[in-house]
């Protein structure tokens, strides 16, 4: 099978590339807006983009809360929701009016970050803190504006939990990140294994 975008075969009933690009990990994203009110939300627009210097994104699909706090205040976090978080990320994903705190909402702790002024969620095994380095409004071949407003961080500083390093290491098994499939399937990465990139040239 093969089609152009925006000519979907009609045996897809549903749209396949957010299936396609996946697992796409889910950034658990934490902000305050002007007025103090703490906000969390989860996005599958999420992605790290470097690492010298450390930066993520998360893109927001409208101006939402998390955007326009991040906007608003420069700085935001993002929490590592794990396999035991289910439920509470799922709560958090509700479109709750902006003066709801979505930490009580889905009954979580929120810990206000060392570095910059936004909450962190106490229960996750790791967290980071970031300070808003670009908003960037995405547009199409033919310029036309997304939906969607990519917002680039740089992390300024890292939460992890004691209990959730083994060997000195995160411990991914039992972390068991996330991850969005597209449609209304997730995954999580509790299957773990090593995989040493091969030596060139190869044998």
């Amino acid at each position: 099978m093969f089609y152009e975008t925006g000519h979907r075969p009609a045996v897809l009933k549903h749209d396949p590339f957010k299936a396609i690009v996946s697992p796409r990990p889910i950034g658990w994203i934490g902000t305050k807006s002007k007025d103090g009110v703490l906000n969390l939300a989860p996005y599958s627009f999420f992605a790290a983009i470097a690492d010298r210097p450390p930066l993520i994104m998360f893109s927001s699909s409208g101006r939402k809360d998390s955007q326009r706090n991040a906007e608003e205040t420069g700085v935001f976090t993002t929490n590592l929701a794990g396999r035991a978080l289910l439920n509470a990320m799922n709560l958090s994903s509700t479109a709750a009016p902006a003066e709801i705190d979505e930490f009580s909402l889905a009954g979580l702790t929120p810990v206000m970050g060392r570095l910059v002024e936004a909450p962190v969620v106490a229960e996750a095994y790791a967290a980071l803190e970031c300070r808003v380095v670009e908003v960037k409004p995405l547009k199409g071949l033919d310029g036309v504006e997304s939906d969607n407003t990519m917002i680039i961080g740089q992390v300024a500083g890292v939460h992890i939990r004691d209990e959730g390093i083994r060997d000195g290491r995160l411990d991914m098994a039992l972390v068991r990140p996330l991850g969005r499939l597209g449609y209304m399937d997730y995954c999580d990465a509790g299957d773990v294994f090593e995989l040493f990139r091969p030596s060139w040239p190869l044998a």
